[in-house]
């Protein structure tokens, strides 16, 4: 029998000349280095967040802590990306997850909860970093101005007011810090001025019949009485047990036409004879208070003209007989 035919013997001469090219052109990779690679991805790094491209930033930082997982730059590049991309609840995350390394991170993580709306745990972390860390770290600028936002958010606007005009006295005038600090104070401004004065000049602007309705309200319960809400509700509740609960109409038995509630009801009369109706001879009754139903073109007679009449129908009756 003839030998099977092969791999080999089925390869034209062609791909045996590209094989030998390959294999005399080929030349092994030296594998890269740690330290080159974090030199390549830091270098990209700084060039994505120069341009403005956050996302892919947070990528190569990603790559970078594949490396070196405690490294305290790539740390804190994903920490400033996460709070710029608005990531709030990953930067608490990576602070509480590297505190030997965050200890310095507490202003972060009290931005990170003031964005979260929750100024009470952003207040008391805040406080801590001022009481902990020296006295240039409690004069910074960041410290301030958040410090100031936190004012303004729980309703301390004097509060905030004079942090932010200590803000503006040392900014400079053409920088964009100075056109926000100064739009901050003018809010703080405006609600200091509302309540102070501005809610008068309101209540003047408001119509008559809306004046009336609030001068004649009862005043408003207190939150924290719970026994006259307890009370509130029960009224409520028993009042609606009270009321009978109404059946509700079946659609298929309503008349083409009728809507329930909207349409006049019929004439419970309807099935009677009109002699028999309560309406019945109304017209004639108002006819005859009228006037006895005087044709159209009708004079009344006067009184001595009619007495005439009367007595010339008499005159004959009596010379007939």
């Amino acid at each position: 029998m003839p030998p099977n035919p092969t791999s080999k013997a089925s390869s034209t001469p062609s791909t045996q000349r590209q094989r030998a090219r390959t294999k005399k052109g080929a030349v092994a990779k030296t594998p890269i280095s740690d330290d080159e690679k974090l030199k390549r991805l830091f270098k990209s790094l700084c060039a994505q967040i120069d341009g403005g491209h956050f996302v892919n930033a947070l990528k190569t930082c990603e790559k970078v802590l594949r490396i070196k997982s405690n490294d305290a730059d790539a740390l804190q590049a994903k920490l400033f990306l996460l709070l710029q991309t608005e990531q709030y609840d990953a930067a608490l995350t990576l602070i509480s997850d590297n505190k030997t390394e965050g200890a310095s991170r507490e202003f972060e993580k009290a931005y990170a909860l003031y964005r979260l709306h929750r100024e009470s745990d952003a207040s008391d972390v805040l406080s801590n970093v001022k009481g902990t860390e020296g006295p240039s770290e409690f004069h910074s600028r960041g410290i301030i101005h958040l410090e100031a936002q936190l004012a303004y958010r729980q309703s301390s606007f004097q509060r905030a007011f004079d942090l932010y005009s200590q803000l503006l006295d040392s900014s400079t005038t053409q920088s964009e810090e100075h056109e926000d600090l100064l739009t901050n104070m003018n809010a703080a401004q405006t609600h200091l001025d509302f309540l102070n004065s501005g809610y008068l000049h309101s209540l003047d602007s408001l119509p008559a019949s809306v004046i009336n309705t609030l001068e004649t309200a009862p005043p408003p319960v207190p939150s924290g009485s719970a026994a006259i809400s307890n009370v509130t509700a029960a009224h409520v509740q028993s009042s609606q047990a009270e009321l009978p609960k109404q059946k509700k109409t079946r659609m298929s038995r309503v008349p083409k036409g009728v809507t329930p509630g909207v349409t006049p009801p019929p004439d419970p009369e309807r099935w009677l004879k009109k002699s028999e109706r309560a309406t019945f001879n109304q017209g004639s009754n108002r006819r005859r208070k009228a006037g006895g139903g005087a044709t159209q073109g009708s004079t009344a007679e006067p009184a001595a003209v009619h007495g005439a009449k009367q007595s010339a129908g008499t005159t004959k009756q009596k010379k007939k007989k």
